[in-house]
């Protein structure tokens, strides 16, 4: 098996529901995956250590809600699970099953139950009921762009489930780079 490193990037967005589009640069995101060596040609399997992968936070100074940052206090973590699939180096076509805890907090006054989220995260495109994006496979510089749509159950509490319209649907685009780890330097991604 070799490693293979995932950065997150500028760039990326989140819509929940029928609310506008989040802006989102993730920039500095990463984990460390291991991928199974190839046999045959075609799709590889991945697997990321959920320990390893960190996503930056949604908050008021990597996030843009209609033009805006988000308020002061206001932050959404993302607490990974799982994030594994195939990645096909000669077609560049990805497709990763995402499942992760989503924490939303008003700074110390409010902390809502977990968002769950479960998705499939591809190169491809995607639709749902409300939302749909297209990816964009891996380039010769390891970048790609994974879309994903998925439903969001409610979380239990009453004012948020109400304010959200849970249940109902997401969409993430994440622009992200994937590398050998031995090619990492202190300037990449």
């Amino acid at each position: 098996m070799s490693e293979l490193s995932l950065h997150t990037l500028a760039g990326c967005s989140l819509a929940i529901a029928a609310y506008p589009r989040f802006r989102y640069d993730a920039s500095g995101g990463r984990g460390a995956g291991r991928l199974a060596e190839a046999g045959a040609p075609g799709a590889q399997a991945l697997c990321f250590d959920p320990a390893s992968l960190i996503i930056p936070p949604l908050d008021g100074r990597s996030t843009r809600f209609l033009g805006l940052p988000l308020p002061p206090g206001l932050s959404i973590s993302i607490h990974p699970r799982q994030l594994e699939g195939t990645i096909d180096a000669a077609t560049g076509v990805i497709s990763l099953r995402f499942r992760a805890r989503f924490r939303f907090a008003i700074g110390a006054l409010y902390r809502a139950p977990d968002l769950i989220v479960d998705t499939t995260l591809s190169t491809g495109s995607v639709q749902g009921r409300r939302h749909s994006g297209r990816g964009e496979p891996l380039d010769g510089e390891g970048r790609a762009v994974l879309v994903g749509v998925g439903t969001i159950a409610p979380c239990g509490d009453p004012w948020l489930d109400r304010f959200l319209g849970l249940p109902d649907e997401a969409q993430a685009l994440l622009r992200c780079r994937f590398m050998p780890l031995a090619a990492e330097g202190p300037d990449l991604p």
